[in-house]
C-alpha cells in the first residue's frame, strides 16, 4: 500500500508524508471502485481538487468523462441550466437546446466543487438526482436519466449552513456517505519544507535562475508561520522570493517580509476540525457597536448644542499654594459663546466645539465602497476581490450588478 501511495503521489504532483494527508488518500482509493458519494472537506487551498482525481482515475469509470464545475463561480440565475441544461426558449436568451453536465457526463465522474454555494432550488433538483438518477431540463417536463458518480467539495462547515437554512439537510446526509477531510498545512510541519524545496526547484527552472534556499532559522520561521492561505499561498511566497530575491539563499529577516501577519501569526489559536469563525454573527456584533456609538454621539452632540445650556466637566482639584480650586471647564457650542469671554474667572476655560455633519453610517454604502476598493486592489480581477471580501463569486457577481458598479 505504501509503494501504492507513492506512486499516486507522483502521478497527482502531491508533496509530503504526514499521517493525516496519506490517511485520506488511502480513502480515496479505497471507495474508488465503488459508486459511492464522496464529500471532500478541508480549508481553501489545501488540494481538494486532487482527490476527485485520483478517485475517478481509480474507478470503473475512468475510460468515461470528467468534469469539474466550480458551483461557486457560477450566477445563481444560471446555475440549473449549467448542470442540468435547458431547452430552446426556455427563458431570455435560450436561442438553442443545451445540454448540462449531467447529460453530457453521462458515465462518468462529475466533481461539484464549493458545493455549499448551490442555492437551495438547485440542491432540490441535485438530491433527485442523487436519489434516483432523474433530472429535468429548465423549461422541459420530459424525465431524463443519467448515470454519474458525484464528488462534491466544500471549505464551508454544511451543518452551520443547514442551521441557518441556507443547506439542505436531507442532501447533506446524502452528499456525504464517506467524507475525505484535507488537514490544512499548519496541521502538518514536517511537510512544509518539503513543499518549499519542490516549488523552489520548479521556479528556479522556468524562470531559469538557481533554486532558493533557507537557513536553519529561516526553516523555524517558515514551519511556525500559521499559513492561511495553505499550500496556495505557500506555492504564491516561494515565488515571489524567487523572482524578487537577489541572493539565493534567504534568511528569517528576509523571509518574514514575504509572510503577511508573521508576528500574529505565532501564538495562534487553531480551532479544532469542526469549529468555524462564524463572520456573519461578528459582523452584526460589529454593526450594532457602531450605531451604539453613533447614538452615543448624537447625544452627546444634541446636549452640548443646547442654547444656554453648558455642559461642566470638574478636572481635579489642585493646589495654588493658598488655596485649594477646582477648575472647570465649560463646553458651548461654537455658535452658542458668550458676548463676553472674559465673563468667567481665570480658572475656567471655554471649549469650542464646532458644528459638523453626522457622517453617513449606511451599511449599503460602506459595503460599496469595501467592494470598489477590493476591485481596485485586484485590478477588476473578481476572484481575487471575492476572495479579499470573503465572499463567493457569484455573491460578488451579484453585487457588483446591484450597485451598477460594471
Amino acid at each position: 500500500m505504501f509503494e501504492h501511495l507513492q506512486s499516486i503521489k507522483q502521478r497527482y504532483g502531491i508533496i509530503g508524508n504526514d499521517p493525516k494527508l496519506n490517511r485520506a488518500l488511502d480513502k480515496a482509493l479505497r471507495v474508488a471502485p465503488t459508486d459511492i458519494t464522496v464529500l471532500v472537506s478541508g480549508e481553501s487551498g489545501v488540494g481538494k481538487e486532487n482527490i476527485p482525481k485520483i478517485i475517478h482515475h481509480n474507478s470503473h469509470r475512468k475510460h468515461g468523462p470528467y468534469f469539474a464545475v466550480n458551483c461557486g463561480a457560477i450566477p445563481e440565475g444560471t446555475i440549473d441550466s449549467e448542470l442540468f441544461g435547458h431547452e430552446k426558449g426556455s427563458f431570455t436568451g435560450a436561442s438553442t437546446t443545451r445540454k448540462g453536465y449531467f447529460e453530457v457526463a453521462d458515465g462518468g465522474t462529475l466533481f461539484l466543487d464549493e458545493v455549499g454555494e448551490l442555492p437551495l432550488t438547485t440542491q432540490v433538483r441535485l438530491l433527485r438526482v442523487l436519489e434516483n438518477g432523474e433530472f429535468l431540463k429548465v423549461g422541459s417536463s420530459k424525465v431524463q436519466k443519467t448515470d454519474v458518480r458525484i464528488v462534491t467539495a466544500t471549505n464551508k462547515n454544511l451543518v452551520k449552513l443547514i442551521e441557518q437554512g441556507k443547506f439542505r439537510e436531507d442532501l447533506f446526509y446524502r452528499l456525504n456517505t464517506v467524507e475525505i477531510h484535507l488537514p490544512p498545512l499548519r496541521e502538518r510541519k514536517g511537510d512544509i519544507h518539503l513543499l518549499f524545496r519542490k516549488f523552489a526547484s520548479d521556479f528556479a527552472q522556468k524562470y531559469g535562475k538557481q533554486a532558493v534556499r533557507l537557513t536553519p532559522d529561516a526553516v523555524s520561521v517558515l514551519e511556525s508561520y500559521d499559513w492561511p492561505g495553505n499550500i496556495r499561498q505557500l506555492r504564491n511566497v516561494v515565488e515571489q522570493i524567487s523572482v524578487m530575491e537577489e541572493h539565493r539563499m534567504i534568511d528569517a529577516y528576509t523571509l518574514k517580509k514575504y509572510l503577511p501577519d508573521y508576528q500574529r501569526s505565532l501564538p495562534s489559536v487553531i480551532a479544532s476540525e469542526s469549529a468555524h469563525f462564524d463572520y456573519n454573527k461578528d459582523r452584526e456584533i460589529l454593526y450594532k457597536l457602531i450605531f451604539d456609538l453613533k447614538k452615543e454621539i448624537d447625544e452627546l452632540r444634541t446636549q452640548i448644542q443646547q442654547p444656554q445650556t453648558p455642559v461642566y466637566l470638574h478636572a481635579p482639584a489642585h493646589d495654588t499654594g493658598e488655596n485649594t480650586h477646582e477648575s472647570v471647564e465649560i463646553i458651548y457650542p461654537k455658535s452658542d459663546l458668550p458676548a463676553d469671554p472674559h465673563y468667567f474667572s481665570d480658572n475656567h476655560h471655554i471649549i469650542e466645539v464646532p458644528h459638523t455633519e453626522t457622517e453617513s453610517l449606511s451599511l449599503q454604502d460602506r459595503e460599496k465602497e469595501l467592494i470598489i476598493k477590493a476591485l481596485e486592489k485586484h485590478h477588476g480581477r473578481r476572484k481575487k476581490a471575492a476572495e479579499e471580501l470573503g465572499i463567493s463569486e457569484r455573491t460578488l457577481y451579484r453585487k457588483i450588478k446591484q450597485y451598477n458598479l460594471q
